[in-house]
C-alpha cells in the first residue's frame, strides 16, 4: 500500500510539473500573417499602415500567466503606408531612420491586474518600448489567449503544438521618440495609435 501511495504521489508531481512548465512561443510567423497596425489620424491626411516584420519570443505558463516574460520585435523597415513616397519618407533619417535604428521593440517587465477566464488572460503589461533609439517604460492593456493543441489547425495536421494570441492597443507621442516633434501636425498626427493582434507558436516534439 505504501508503495502504491508513493507511486501515485510521484505521478501527480510529475504531471503537475509538466503542466506548470512555461512554454516558449515564437512570434516569427511562418505564414507571414502577423502584423501590427498603426494610425495617425491627422486633420488633413489620416494615415494608416502596417508593420509585418514581427518576431520575438514569449514565455507563457498556462498555470501562472502572471509570470509571462519575453519581447516582441518589429523590423522598422517593414512599416509601410499605401503611398510609396510617404513610405520612403517614413523610413528616412528625418522620421524613423531605419538604417540606423532597424528594430522597434517591446520588452515585457511585468504583468499586473491579471485576470484569467477560461483560456484568456486580461492584464496590464508594463514594459520597455524602444523606437528610433529611444526607450521609455509604458503600460499596455493586453489580452493573452492560450490555445492548446491548436497549431495543427492553423498550419497542417502533422504540426503539433500550442498557440498564444496577443492583442492590445496603445498610443504613443511621436515627440517622445524624436520623430519630427512639433512639425507637420496638420498632416501627421502628434500621436501614433498602435493595434497589436499577433500569434506565436510553441511546437511539440
Amino acid at each position: 500500500m505504501k508503495k502504491i501511495l508513493l507511486a501515485c504521489l510521484a505521478s501527480i508531481t510529475l504531471t503537475g510539473g509538466a503542466f506548470a512548465a512555461p512554454l516558449s512561443f515564437d512570434f516569427k510567423d511562418p505564414k507571414g500573417v502577423n502584423a501590427v497596425q498603426f494610425h495617425l489620424d491627422s486633420l488633413l491626411e489620416p494615415i494608416a499602415g502596417t508593420a509585418s516584420g514581427v518576431s520575438g519570443t514569449v514565455s507563457f505558463d498556462p498555470a501562472d500567466p502572471a509570470a509571462t516574460s519575453g519581447a516582441i520585435v518589429i523590423a522598422a523597415d517593414s512599416l509601410v503606408v499605401s503611398n510609396s513616397t510617404m513610405t520612403e519618407h517614413l523610413h528616412g533619417g528625418k522620421w524613423l531612420d531605419v538604417a540606423t535604428h532597424p528594430e522597434i521593440t517591446f520588452e515585457l517587465i511585468s504583468l499586473s491586474n491579471v485576470a484569467t477566464t477560461e483560456n484568456t488572460t486580461s492584464a496590464t503589461a508594463q514594459g520597455k518600448f524602444t523606437l528610433k533609439g529611444v526607450t521609455k517604460e509604458i503600460s499596455v492593456p493586453v489580452k493573452l489567449t492560450y490555445l492548446a493543441d491548436a497549431l495543427e489547425k492553423r498550419t497542417r495536421p502533422d504540426n503539433k503544438g500550442d498557440l498564444l494570441v496577443i492583442r492590445g492597443e496603445f498610443t504613443i507621442a511621436r515627440a517622445d521618440y524624436g520623430i519630427q516633434p512639433g512639425q507637420n501636425e496638420d498632416k501627421v498626427n502628434p500621436e501614433i495609435k498602435l493595434t497589436v493582434a499577433i500569434v506565436g507558436s510553441a511546437p511539440k516534439a
